[in-house]
């Protein structure tokens, strides 16, 4: 299906990196973790190995969510496999894998759940990988109801991405707001404005919307604060607090 802003199949709740800070981030035990508390769509972070391999995780080095030392880039997806990415979160995770974007989404569609991928190149690898996500995601994805929404930081890595894959919905991350904001999300083609929760007001949402911009917004974790801004009108919620902050109903699709 096409993604417009009259077109917005995603709900308004979504788990950062699988199941926030639950299980260990960008895992599929998070995201199995996060679907067992209902959520239907789950944010995370993609990046290559140093074999062109895209794999989830958001450092651009491997010493805080793994047994691994060293850049990501420097490590082929051999290597990488043989790491343990649980046991930094807790004992009952030990020996969970560093999952690649493929086995991700063979579970996601097999269990008919949504997806936003964030691009998070290493650095000097923001063309390369943006156009290996979307080409990733296309293949991947082929034939689903609902396309993964794909987001950045990084301007040239969305420019890849659109380039490649002109058809995938995008969203420009930003954390501070700019004066500009609404022109990069136009240059960039994008259906979606990504940004911290803080930046947000209601008259921006509006303007947004206006625009025809859909508002999501990061990593919001105080229950009233989300309800607060789901009110004004913001479209995804982006949380690491699944057991404080619960998901609508499996959306209609």
């Amino acid at each position: 299906m096409t993604v417009d802003f009259d077109h917005w199949p995603y709900p308004r709740h979504v788990a950062h990196r699988g199941a926030g800070k639950l299980a260990p981030e960008n895992t599929l035990a998070a995201i199995r973790h996060g679907a067992s508390l209902g959520y239907r769509m789950f944010e995370i972070d993609a990046k290559l190995s140093g074999d062109g391999v895209l794999v989830l995780m958001h450092d651009a080095t491997l010493e805080r969510t793994t047994s691994g030392r060293g850049r990501i880039a420097g490590h082929d997806l051999t290597a990488l496999s043989q790491l343990d990415a649980g046991s930094w979160h807790s004992a009952p995770y030990a020996g969970e894998g560093i999952p690649t974007l493929v086995r991700v989404a063979a579970w996601l569609r097999a269990n008919d759940c949504l997806i936003n991928i964030e691009i998070k190149p290493c650095p000097g690898r923001e063309v390369e990988t943006g156009a290996a996500v979307a080409l990733e995601a296309r293949w991947l994805w082929q034939g689903a109801a609902v396309p993964p929404l794909l987001s950045s930081f990084s301007e040239a890595a969305l420019a890849a991405a659109r380039r490649v894959a002109p058809e995938l919905p995008r969203a420009l991350l930003t954390g501070e707001l700019s004066p500009d904001w609404a022109r990069r999300c136009e240059d960039l083609g994008c259906v979606a404005l990504d940004a911290h929760h803080g930046t947000l007001s209601r008259e921006l949402i509006a303007e947004a919307h206006q625009r025809r911009l859909r508002v999501a917004c990061y990593t919001l974790n105080d229950p009233a604060r989300a309800a607060t801004l789901l009110d004004w009108g913001v479209d995804c919620v982006i949380t690491d607090a699944l057991d404080q902050i619960f998901p609508d109903p499996r959306p209609l699709i």
